[in-house]
């Protein structure tokens, strides 16, 4: 569906407010503000990992480096590549992320917990809901529901999943018709995806481990990327895909009448890109400043209208924000919190016991 010519506008009209206020010490910033963006621009740089496309942060990037003339060095990649380059580099005192931005939570609050990341008290964290911050060293800055993805070509709208129960009775039901047509993360590959399912089996172990038996049995296509995942189901190669993120279904739908999706009603996780400064960052100040720009409102409202990923401030509204998906959604929403609680399933003995227990179901 076009974008409207309200909304087109609204997003055009902040694109070009580029103003040399905001740009100086933004609104209510404390008045030393001044001298962080000034040490930012003498440092002139920026490194960043992120497991976000680059095409879809593209727009962040460019009003960042139109408010500060930072130039940023842009690195995406999967989010367990990201984890451990980042780690081996650390160790070896080798150049490498001044932030990170991964959907893998877990993964985040473990390098927190660490030590490897910074503190920061970011002027902006009073706007966030207190869950999606950890010890000002991260914090959430997206708020990004999880779907059943489904093509809606080759499937009947009577036979969309609404539910979990929903979802294996239907692969029960029709195994023939879903053999080798369903999707998921590949949760050995993926630490988003392993995160995900380790959040589903805190909220329903039965149910979880009943579905991911259910998916297992069709002979599933496991992906490490949602990118993958959202290919084959446009092209038809596969039916449906479960706990796919829903904001790049969102705009995948937009661009693509093949692509359908839906909140589960019995719950719908949340996830959060997570945000954190390393403690060897080689460029601290403009590192503190692309936090601040990224929980800001004007950063929070390009997340929601150009980006889709969904804003996490109650002050931005409308359908790709938290308000917006609230109103829908209402109680069934779950968002994960970011706290030790994330860490649970790092532990060895339990990481080994939940994919032995995922390597059983999901490969009969």
């Amino acid at each position: 569906m076009p974008m409207s010519f309200k909304r087109r506008a609204a997003t055009l009209a902040l694109a070009l407010t580029v103003s040399p206020v905001w740009a100086q010490v933004p609104a209510g910033y404390p008045s030393h503000y001044q001298a962080s963006v000034e040490a930012a621009k003498k440092e002139g740089k920026l490194i960043v990992y992120a497991a976000t496309d680059a095409a879809i942060a593209k727009p962040l990037i460019k009003d960042f480096e139109s408010l500060y003339g930072v130039k940023i060095e842009y690195n995406d990649m999967n989010s367990t590549e990201l984890y451990n380059r980042f780690i081996s580099e650390n160790a070896a005192s080798s150049t490498s992320a001044d932030v990170l931005w991964s959907s893998a939570m877990d993964l985040q609050v473990k390098l927190v917990n660490d030590g490897l990341m910074a503190t920061y008290e970011s002027p902006e964290t009073p706007h966030l809901p207190a869950w999606s911050q950890y010890q000002k060293q991260a914090w959430g800055t997206t708020f990004e529901p999880l779907a059943i993805v489904y093509n809606k070509r080759l499937m009947p709208a009577g036979e969309v999943p609404q539910t979990r129960a929903d979802l294996i009775k239907l692969l029960q039901t029709q195994p023939a018709r879903y053999q080798g047509k369903v999707t998921t993360y590949d949760i050995e590959k993926s630490g988003t995806g392993f995160n995900y399912l380790t959040q589903d089996a805190r909220v329903n172990p039965q149910v979880t481990w009943a579905l991911v038996r259910a998916i297992g049995a069709t002979g599933p296509k496991l992906q490490s990327s949602t990118g993958a995942m959202m290919e084959r189901i446009s092209s038809g190669e596969n039916l449906l895909g479960y706990n796919i993120l829903g904001s790049y279904a969102y705009s995948k739908a937009k661009k693509d009448p093949s692509i359908g999706y839906v909140y589960p009603k019995d719950y719908t996780q949340v996830v959060s890109r997570l945000l954190t400064i390393s403690k060897k960052a080689q460029h601290p100040n403009a590192a503190r400043l692309w936090v601040d720009y990224l929980l800001s409102k004007r950063g929070q409202t390009l997340i929601a209208n150009e980006a889709n990923l969904f804003s996490i401030r109650a002050d931005v509204t409308g359908e790709t924000s938290m308000a917006g998906l609230t109103e829908q959604l209402g109680d069934s929403l779950k968002p994960i919190p970011v706290g030790t609680g994330l860490l649970v399933y790092l532990d060895q003995a339990k990481r080994l016991e939940f994919l032995k227990q995922w390597q059983q179901s999901i490969k009969r």
